[in-house]
């Protein structure tokens, strides 16, 4: 099975959120996919399969458990085809039968990802802010769709210094795939900066994460008065994309480094 790793949310090698993209000639069971994803041990690894014209479903696979969504593993999948075919304009078919329309810009990829809404919540657990390491938040929502808890901070500073206790933050809440904490941006470079921790889904933290801005974006423009937005991703190998918010649909822009080519052995 031909195989590639692929950097995405990035112009340079190393960093961005590594995703491996697997081309499928056939479908594979489920359980397979799980041990590829397992034994590769990337956040995310897409499995793609040709349909027809410029049609492919994908399949995302954490080492844990199948997301329906994930933005870094569709930007390398798009990166792979874009470079490996003529096509410009390619539409992928999740296992929810999302349709993501994906279209080549010179040396970036723009996705559209649905739009999700949040809801306000009333409480989250001290054990989880001390596990975190937050003292204060500003606003906390959750996200239904992708099961994932936000939480609005008030530096970016203190958001880039996270360092948290994975066993204590697994341990503090059950039922959900991940917490997204995020902070106003403190340049100019960015609207707003993020990180995605996911010990209960994936792995402890998520390098760069695209599928948040499903909710993210929207929570961001109403925030900020406005469409069009930066966002950085302070993880330790970082990353940056453009979101837009198009009503029920939010384009993501991001470019992507490919650094590895090789067969996986069945």
């Amino acid at each position: 099975m031909k195989t590639y790793f692929v950097d995405s949310f990035t112009k340079e090698k190393f960093k961005g959120n590594p995703a491996a993209v697997c081309i499928v000639s056939s479908d594979l069971e489920d359980g397979t996919m799980q041990h590829i994803a397992t034994e590769i041990g990337f956040s995310e690894t897409a499995f793609i399969k040709h349909v027809s014209d410029n049609t492919y479903t994908i399949r995302f696979f954490t080492p844990k458990i199948e997301i329906p969504l994930c933005g870094h593993a569709t930007l390398a999948s798009a990166k792979i085809i874009f470079n490996t075919t003529p096509l410009e304009t390619i539409k992928f078919i999740n296992c929810n039968n999302v349709e993501l329309a994906i279209d080549k810009m010179r040396d970036k990829i723009k996705m559209q990802f649905p739009v999700y809404e949040t809801e306000e919540i009333d409480n989250v657990p001290q054990a989880m802010l001390d596990a975190l390491g937050i003292k204060n938040i500003i606003d906390k929502r959750y996200s239904r769709n992708n099961k994932i808890i936000q939480l609005e901070i008030e530096s970016a500073d203190d958001l880039a210094n996270l360092a948290p206790d994975f066993t204590a933050l697994i341990n503090s809440y059950k039922g959900i795939n991940g917490v997204l904490v995020t902070a106003i941006s403190d340049n100019k470079d960015a609207d707003f900066h993020y990180r995605y921790f996911w010990p209960w889904a994936g792995t402890n933290e998520d390098p760069v994460t695209g599928g948040v801005q499903t909710f993210l974006t929207k929570y961001w423009a109403t925030k900020l008065h406005k469409t069009k937005l930066n966002a950085y991703q302070s993880s330790l190998r970082t990353g940056t994309m453009s979101t837009e918010l198009l009503q029920d649909k939010v384009c993501i822009v991001g470019e992507a480094v490919i650094v590895l080519e090789g067969q996986f052995n069945l």
